[in-house]
């Protein structure tokens, strides 16, 4: 084999991996087309067997909310809370998805108030949902650039006042900059955990013990939210809900989100 065809072979294999992307990238956009014009057809059954499909080869924020949706017009609210809660946390800056969700536990059995945390942590649970991740991230990136530029001013400038203001202006870029590291470490941390679920069964019984023969505690309803305290059984976990109330459930009743 001569070195041209064995260096047109190399450029073909090394070009392979990105033409199967492209082909995959126009397959979902396909799916994603005819999934829209099912639902907007109505055919919500079509739309979310299709929403589905591009859902198990990618993490989408749009196709997540879709589902919810879907779900929601199927008055299937157990399955809608938690696309919505699964593009929620892609996203947690979403006006949209946030208001759909709260559209959607209402039509949900469960009324539970949820017990309040200490005020600093309410103001930066909401201070990291100002934003999406990669707002975040460009967020920083340019406070960072700011910071630089106002230590050059500082650095050249020929005034007091204005060596003063660049300094003063450095740090305060500088510091904002930090908090927005700060805010984006703990949402990409918060998106990698899978320690909550919505329970799907339409009833479940909270145990004292992860065993059928423990105490009854409470009953809870599809579409409720549970946090995952304990996940090393293999058929049980230890839930907490949002009053603050512990207990076990098989794991078959919730779906991670």
């Amino acid at each position: 084999m001569s070195m041209k065809r064995i260096g047109l072979l190399l450029v073909g294999l090394l070009m392979l991996p990105t033409l199967c992307q492209a082909g995959n990238s126009d397959c979902l956009d396909s799916l994603k087309t005819q999934a829209d014009k099912a639902f907007a057809a109505e055919q919500y059954e079509q739309a979310a067997k299709l929403y589905h499909q591009i859902a198990d080869s990618v993490a989408s924020v749009s196709v997540y909310y879709n589902l919810g949706c879907t779900y929601y017009r199927m008055d299937d609210m157990a399955q809608s809370v938690l696309w919505f809660e699964r593009a929620l946390k892609l996203n947690p800056a979403d006006d949209d998805i946030e208001a759909n969700l709260q559209l959607a536990r209402e039509k949900t059995i469960d009324r539970i108030t949820a017990k309040h945390d200490f005020v600093v942590l309410d103001i930066f649970h909401r201070l990291t949902s100002l934003l999406s991740l990669s707002q975040w991230t460009w967020t920083c990136i340019t406070l960072f650039v700011l910071s630089l530029l106002m230590l050059i001013l500082f650095l050249v400038a020929d005034r007091i006042s204005l060596r003063k203001c660049g300094f003063f202006a450095s740090i305060f870029f500088l510091l904002l900059c930090i908090l927005g590291n700060v805010c984006a470490l703990y949402q990409q941390h918060e998106m990698s955990q899978h320690n909550a679920g919505i329970v799907m069964s339409s009833v479940v019984t909270v145990k004292s013990t992860p065993s059928e023969g423990g105490n009854d505690l409470f009953l809870l309803h599809e579409g409720t939210r549970v946090e995952i305290r304990d996940n090393s059984l293999k058929d049980w976990a230890e839930i907490e809900i949002a009053d603050g109330k512990v207990g076990w459930i098989e794991k078959k009743h919730f779906e991670i989100i």
